[in-house]
């Protein structure tokens, strides 16, 4: 398995060191292994959480429900309903978003060719 620095690991995941540090201080990211000389070393599997991590955030899933999902997945195979229920209700409140997006795009594209028509 590949072994990443912190810089290394927030360079390939688009979170800052602080907020890596951040996420293991309060249990979103697993305690993550150390070198000889104490550095935190991060592994394919931390990069691969943190990655579904970054969805979650960018997708603006609240920390208490990131927290929560970490806190079924560390329960094993029995959280999987529970799971699958926390990121359908997320799926629902993105989809509302995109929709809201959606309409405010196509608003700013009725004004953009109202602008042009005066040209």
């Amino acid at each position: 398995m590949n072994s990443y620095s912190s810089g290394q690991a927030a360079d390939k995941t688009g979170f800052s060191i602080d907020t890596l540090r951040y996420y293991e201080r309060i249990g979103l990211l697993d305690p993550v292994g150390r070198s000889a000389s104490g550095q935190r070393r991060f592994n394919d599997d931390d990069l691969n959480w943190l990655h579904l991590l970054r969805c979650l955030r960018d997708t603006e899933m609240p920390l208490t429900d990131m927290l929560r999902f970490a806190e079924l997945c560390r329960r094993g195979e029995e959280s999987i309903p529970d799971r699958i229920s926390l990121l359908e209700v997320h799926h629902e409140r993105v989809g509302r978003q995109i929709e809201r997006l959606r309409e405010r795009w196509s608003e700013i594209q009725q004004e953009i060719g109202s602008y042009r028509s005066r040209l």
